[in-house]
């Protein structure tokens, strides 16, 4: 049985500051989210370790989950949504972090 949700991604490119960016992110960024994405129903942290392709773009990225399309819209426009992704881009060093509203549609095997 699937399981649908709608859901915010972003994904920020590999920083020039390594170190800096995760100071930042994991001390400013995150607490952030937390505090002025109202209505997120799950948050999903992931950070890139490598690809078979080889060195690629991406080196995190940012899932925030929502149980609705209404209640993301309703975030994203909030003055909290505004800032938090306006954030986002002031700690990408490594160029502008790519911004997404996505569905999501999941399956568990077991």
């Amino acid at each position: 049985m699937a399981v649908q949700s709608v859901k915010i991604v972003i994904i920020y490119p590999r920083p020039q500051d390594i170190e800096a960016f995760e100071q930042s992110y994991l001390n400013e960024h995150v607490p952030m989210l937390e505090e002025k994405l109202k209505g997120m129903t799950r948050l999903v942290l992931t950070k890139v370790t490598g690809s078979p392709q080889g060195k690629v773009i991406a080196y995190r990225l940012a899932e925030v989950h929502f149980s609705n399309l209404d209640d993301l819209n309703k975030c994203i426009e909030s003055d909290g949504g505004k800032e938090w992704i306006a954030h986002a881009g002031q700690i990408s060093t490594g160029g502008p972090p790519i911004v997404l509203v996505c569905e999501e549609e999941s399956f568990v095997f077991w």
